[in-house]
C-alpha cells in the first residue's frame, strides 16, 4: 500500500471541505456550462438552476422596460418592416444591452404606427374643431405635425436610451463586481463561480448583465461560459473598455502556474479597472464644460430673453402671436430640445464611476414610493394657486356677473389714482366688442402665485418623500466610511489566528464610540448569548446584523468573510484586508474626481438657482412695464391728452394706437405664467442631469436635489419678479405722469 502523498491528502480533504460549503452554489452542479474550457479546470461549474429565475428577475426589476416592450409588441406587430442593416444593427445592440425582449423591426413599426395615429388623430380634431366652429389655426397644425415627427423619433430613440440608463447603473457597479470577482477567485481559483458569487452579491442591473450569461449557455446560445462573457464583454467595447480588460485579466490569471504571479494578475486588473475609470472621468469633466454652457445659454438664456419682446412682437404682428402658441413653444418644445440636449451630455459619460447602491433594496422605499405626500402638498398650495386663478376666473368666466360686479376696475375707483386709469386687472375690451387681457399689475403680481403653488406641490412632497431614507442612506455611508477600518482590525485579527467568532469580539470592544460598533455588538450578542453559528449571526433573517444594517459594502464583505473562512483563516484574513485597501483606494479615486466635477456642477448649479430665476424675474418686470406703458398711452390718446396741441398730430396718435394696440397684446398673465412653468421645468431638467454627471443613476438623489433646487429657484424668483414688477410698474407710471 502507497503512503499518502501531500497532495492527495490537499486533494481529499479540499474536496471534502467544497462539498460542505453552503454558499452561493448550493443548488447543484452541471458541467454542461463549463462546456470543457478551462474555466472549469480547477472547480466545477455554477449550477444550473442558477439562472433558471432569470426572466421573473428581470421582468421585476424593469417596469418601465416591461411597458415600453408591451406597446411594442402590441403595436409592432400589426405589420413588419424590413430594418436597414445598419439601423438592424445598431437597434438590436441597444435592445441586448437593455434586456429588452423584442426585436428591430417591432421598434420600428411602433414609431411609425405613433406617427401615423399622431397624424390622423390631430386631423380628426382639426375638422371636428372647423366644423364647429368654423375657425382654423395652421400654427397649430405644423405643431401637430412637429409632435408627430418629434413622436416618431422619440419612440425609435428609446431602446438607445434604456440601453444608456441601464449602462449609466450598470457602470457604477462596475468596481465592485471585479472587487468581488477578484477577491472571490484569490482563494478559489474558479473563474465560473466568482462570476456567480458577483452576481448573488451585486445590485442590479449588472447582476442582470451576469446571471445572462449563463442563461445564454443554458438556453444553448453558447456552448461555454467563455463565449458567453466574451459575447456579453463586446457591448461594452464603446463604452469601458478597463472593464473588458480587467475582465482579460482575471481570465488569464488561470493561466498563471505560480500562485504569487496568479494573485499578482488578480490585483492589476482591479487596478486597471480603477485607472481607467479614473482617466475617462478626467477627460469628461474637461469635455463636458463646454456643452453644459451651451444647455444654459440656448435652453435658458436665449429663450427668457425672447419672452422680454415678446408683448411689443406680439402687438405689432397685430395678434399673429397668442399666449397659447408661447406656451406651446417654451413650456413643451424648447423644454424637449433641453432634455436632448442633456441626454446627448449624459450619453457620453463615462462608466466605473457613481452612486451603486439599489434603492429598492431600503428599507423605507415603500415610502418613498407612496404618492400619499401629494394630498398634502395640494392642499397647502391650492388656496395660493385658486388665488392666482381670480384674474383668469374674471376674464374667461361669468363669476364678475354672478356677483354683480364687474369684470375690472380702475386704480382711480379703487382710491389708487395715481396709477392712472387703467384696470388693476388690465380686462380690456376691443372695438369689435371682444374681451382681452389681463394686462394689469395687480394680475402679472397674482399670477406669481401659479408657478409658485406648483413648484410649492413639489417641493412638499419630494422632502416628505425622501427625508427619511436620506436620512439611513446618510447613515450607511457613515458606517461604510469607519467600516474599511474595522474590516482591517478584523482581518488582522483573525490573520492573528484568532476564530472568527471570537475576532468580532475582540472588534466590538475597540470600536466603541464609531458607527460601527452597533453592527459589530449585535454580532457578538448574537454569537455568545443566543449561540448563533457566525452565518446565522450575521444574516439570519430576524436576528441578523446585516439585517439591522442593509449597507451593500457590510453584506458582500461579510458574505465573502462566510465564504472565505471555510477555506482558512490565513484565507479570510488576506480577503479582509484585500477588500479594506482596495475599498480606501476606491474612496481616494471617488473623492478626487468629486474634486474635479465640483466646478462644473456649482457653476451650473448657480446657473439655474440664482441667474436664471435673477433673468426670469428682471424680463417679466421688463414684460410688465412695457404693458403698463402702453396701455397708458392708449388711454391718453384715446382720452385726448396728447392730441392736437400734444406730442404728435390726430393722424400721428391714430398711427401709434393701431401699431401698438394694447388688445393684440400677449397679456402679460400668461406670460408670467408660462415663465414660472419654464423655469420649474428647467429646474426638473438639470437638476436630473447635474446628478447623473456626478453620481450615475441615482432617483433617490434626483428627487432629493429637485426639491431643494426648486425651493430655492422659486424663493428667488417670486423675490426679484415681485420687486421688478412693483418697481418698473411705479417707474412708469412717474415717467407718465411726468409726460402728461
Amino acid at each position: 500500500m502507497n503512503k499518502p502523498t501531500t497532495d492527495d491528502i490537499l486533494k481529499k480533504y479540499g474536496a471534502k471541505i467544497e462539498s460542505q460549503m453552503g454558499g452561493y452554489n448550493s443548488r447543484g452542479s452541471d458541467a454542461s456550462l463549463v462546456g470543457g474550457s478551462e474555466f472549469g479546470s480547477r472547480e466545477s461549474g455554477v449550477g444550473s438552476g442558477f439562472s433558471q429565475s432569470y426572466e421573473k428577475f428581470r421582468e421585476s426589476m424593469l417596469p418601465e422596460f416591461s411597458r415600453y416592450e408591451g406597446w411594442c409588441k402590441s403595436l409592432g406587430n400589426l405589420f413588419k418592416i424590413k430594418v436597414g442593416e445598419k439601423d438592424r444593427v445598431r437597434i438590436e445592440r441597444n435592445i441586448e444591452i437593455a434586456h429588452l425582449n423584442i426585436t428591430a423591426s417591432e421598434v420600428v413599426v411602433f414609431s411609425t404606427m405613433l406617427l401615423f395615429l399622431t397624424l390622423f388623430g390631430g386631423a380628426l380634431f382639426f375638422v371636428g374643431v372647423w366644423l364647429l366652429t368654423g375657425a382654423y389655426s395652421l400654427m397649430f397644425s405644423f405643431f401637430i405635425f412637429l409632435f408627430a415627427i418629434f413622436l416618431f423619433f422619440y419612440s425609435s430613440k428609446t431602446p438607445e436610451r434604456l440601453a444608456m440608463k441601464w449602462r449609466l447603473k450598470a457602470s457604477s457597479q462596475m468596481i465592485p463586481a471585479i472587487l468581488y470577482i477578484v477577491i472571490y477567485m484569490k482563494h478559489t481559483s474558479n473563474f465560473e463561480k466568482a462570476v456567480g458569487f458577483a452576481s448573488e452579491h451585486l445590485q442590479p442591473p449588472l447582476s442582470a448583465d451576469f446571471r445572462k450569461i449563463f442563461w445564454d449557455v443554458e438556453i444553448g446560445r453558447f456552448s461555454t461560459i467563455k463565449d458567453s462573457i466574451d459575447n456579453y464583454l463586446v457591448g461594452w467595447k464603446d463604452y469601458s473598455m478597463e472593464f473588458i480588460e480587467a475582465f482579460h485579466l482575471v481570465e488569464s490569471s488561470l493561466y498563471e502556474p505560480d500562485e504569487a504571479r496568479r494573485v499578482g494578475v488578480l490585483e492589476k486588473s482591479l487596478q486597471v479597472m480603477l485607472d481607467g475609470v479614473y482617466d475617462k472621468m478626467l477627460k469628461y469633466t474637461h469635455e463636458v464644460k463646454a456643452p453644459l454652457t451651451n444647455i444654459y445659454m440656448l435652453g435658458i438664456v436665449l429663450p427668457t430673453l425672447a419672452l422680454a419682446i415678446l408683448p411689443l412682437a406680439s402687438t405689432m404682428l397685430g395678434g399673429a402671436i397668442q399666449w397659447y402658441h408661447v406656451l406651446l413653444i417654451f413650456n413643451i418644445l424648447i423644454p424637449f430640445m433641453v432634455v436632448y440636449m442633456t441626454g446627448s451630455v449624459m450619453m457620453k459619460r463615462p462608466g466605473g464611476y457613481g452612486e451603486s447602491s439599489l434603492l429598492e433594496k431600503n428599507p423605507l422605499y415603500p415610502n418613498y414610493k407612496s404618492n400619499a405626500a401629494y394630498l398634502k402638498g395640494i392642499l397647502i398650495a391650492l388656496p395660493l394657486f385658486l388665488i392666482g386663478l381670480i384674474p383668469f376666473l374674471w376674464r374667461y368666466t361669468a363669476i364678475p356677473i354672478w356677483l354683480g360686479t364687474t369684470r375690472d376696475y380702475s386704480w382711480s375707483q379703487l382710491g389708487f389714482g395715481f396709477f392712472g386709469d387703467s384696470g388693476v386687472f388690465g380686462i380690456l375690451t376691443d372695438a369689435s366688442g371682444n374681451i382681452t387681457g389681463p394686462f394689469g399689475p395687480l394680475a402679472l403680481l397674482m399670477s406669481l402665485l401659479i408657478p409658485i403653488s406648483i413648484a410649492m406641490v413639489f417641493v412638499i412632497v419630494f422632502k416628505s418623500k425622501t427625508k427619511e431614507i436620506l436620512g439611513t442612506r446618510k447613515k450607511y455611508k457613515d458606517v461604510e466610511r469607519e467600516f474599511t477600518s474595522s474590516l482591517f482590525q478584523l482581518g488582522n485579527r483573525i490573520g492573528d489566528g484568532l476564530p472568527a467568532e471570537i475576532a468580532f469580539a475582540k472588534v466590538a470592544e475597540s470600536t466603541k464610540g464609531t458607527a460601527t460598533e452597533g453592527f459589530f455588538k449585535i454580532v457578538n450578542e448574537n454569537i455568545q448569548q443566543l449561540g448563533m453559528s457566525l452565518e446565522r449571526a450575521l444574516f439570519d433573517p430576524r436576528r441578523g446584523a446585516v439585517v439591522f444594517y442593509p449597507s451593500q459594502l457590510v453584506s458582500t464583505s461579510m458574505r465573502i468573510l462566510t465564504e472565505s473562512v471555510k477555506k482558512g483563516l490565513q484565507v479570510a484574513a488576506r480577503s479582509l484586508m484585500s477588500i479594506s485597501e482596495y475599498i480606501k483606494n476606491i474612496k481616494k479615486i471617488n473623492d478626487r474626481l468629486n474634486d474635479l466635477l465640483a466646478d462644473i456642477i456649482s457653476d451650473m448649479k448657480s446657473n439655474m438657482t440664482f441667474l436664471a430665476p435673477l433673468l426670469s424675474g428682471i424680463i417679466v418686470g421688463l414684460a410688465g412695464m412695457i404693458t403698463v406703458i402702453l396701455g397708458n398711452l392708449n388711454a391718453m390718446f384715446e382720452g385726448g391728452a396728447m392730441g392736437g396741441d400734444g406730442i404728435v398730430g390726430a393722424g400721428g396718435v391714430q398711427g401709434i394706437i393701431s401699431i401698438f394696440d394694447i388688445t393684440k397684446m400677449i397679456p402679460t398673465y400668461w406670460l408670467q405664467i408660462i415663465v414660472g412653468i419654464y423655469l420649474i421645468e428647467v429646474v426638473f431638467i438639470l437638476t436630473s442631469t447635474l446628478v447623473t454627471i456626478k453620481a450615475g443613476r441615482d432617483p433617490l438623489q434626483v428627487t432629493a436635489e429637485t426639491g431643494r433646487n426648486l425651493k430655492v429657484t422659486m424663493i428667488l424668483y417670486a423675490v426679484v419678479a415681485f420687486g421688478s414688477i412693483v418697481g418698473m410698474t411705479v417707474i412708469a407710471t412717474v415717467a407718465l405722469a411726468g409726460l402728461t
